[in-house]
Formats: structure tokens, C-alpha cells, sequence
């Protein structure tokens, strides 16, 4: 459920962070917590989002934007460094029609292989979890704190 313009404290993301839903860790201080995507559109497609309440970035405080995009750095740094993709993409979506999904700000860190194509995000299909920490071992090994 989606309620326009509120923010709702029942979405995958607020659960995850609750606790009520299980993720695969990458980091976490008091200001945000960074995972792996459970429907991967690549090798290594991880998500960094705030611990406050905020549907998306128009919506967050501004004092949680310098926490939140130091951390989506670092993580991006750390991706580029495990699995040395060709290129990164770092995307964030505002409202439904523009492809938001989960209505609490996140940045996706999604890989690019020129080898691969990237997977529709609306696939479906959840990852394995096993699958998703083996990369995430890597990925971890590589974060500077």
C-alpha cells in the first residue's frame, strides 16, 4: 500500500529496517543501512537507504542527504572495487510514475557489465539469498570505513 503524499510505515523497506523482513547486510551506521537488491537487475545490484522516514528525496530533511550520499559513495566505491564492473549506475526514483516502486527513499548502486544485459526490475522473481551473500562477502571485504 501506497498513500500519496504520507509516508507508510508498513512498506519492504521499513520492515527491513524494523527488522520484520530478512536482508542481506552490506552496512549500517544510525543514519542509513545499505543492502543487496532481492530482485537483482544485475551481478552485485545493492540499495542504500535512510533510517529516517522519507518517501523520496523530495521528502527527506536535507541534514539526511550528506549521511545518506557519503554512504551510496562508499558503497559504489566498494562495488567497483569487488567485482570491477564496466560502469555503475546510480539511480533514484520520485513517485510512481517515475518508476519508483517502494515509497522510502533509496538509491539503487546497480553494476554494469558489457558482457550482460541488465534485468527488468519488475521481474519477479527474487534472488537466491545464498546467492546474494556470497557477493556481498566480496563487496563487504572492499567498504572503507
Amino acid at each position: 500500500m501506497s498513500l500519496i503524499g504520507n509516508y507508510d510505515p508498513e512498506n519492504i523497506f521499513a520492515k527491513i529496517l524494523k527488522g520484520d523482513m530478512p536482508c542481506v547486510k552490506l552496512y549500517g551506521d544510525k543514519n542509513v543501512l545499505a543492502f543487496r537488491d532481492g530482485f537483482p537487475q544485475s551481478h552485485g545490484h545493492c540499495l542504500v537507504i535512510p533510517k529516517t522516514e522519507a518517501r523520496n528525496l523530495l521528502d527527506v530533511p536535507p541534514d539526511n542527504l550528506t549521511p545518506l550520499i557519503v554512504q551510496t559513495q562508499r558503497l559504489a566505491k566498494a562495488v567497483k572495487s569487488a567485482l570491477k564492473p564496466d560502469g555503475i549506475r546510480i539511480m533514484q526514483f520520485n513517485g510512481a510514475l517515475a518508476g519508483q516502486t517502494v515509497f522510502h527513499l533509496h538509491f539503487h548502486i546497480i553494476p554494469i557489465y558489457k558482457e550482460d544485459d541488465m534485468k527488468s526490475h519488475t521481474s519477479g522473481k527474487m534472488a537466491d539469498m545464498d546467492a546474494l551473500e556470497k557477493i556481498a562477502t566480496k563487496i563487504r571485504s572492499e567498504i572503507l570505513i
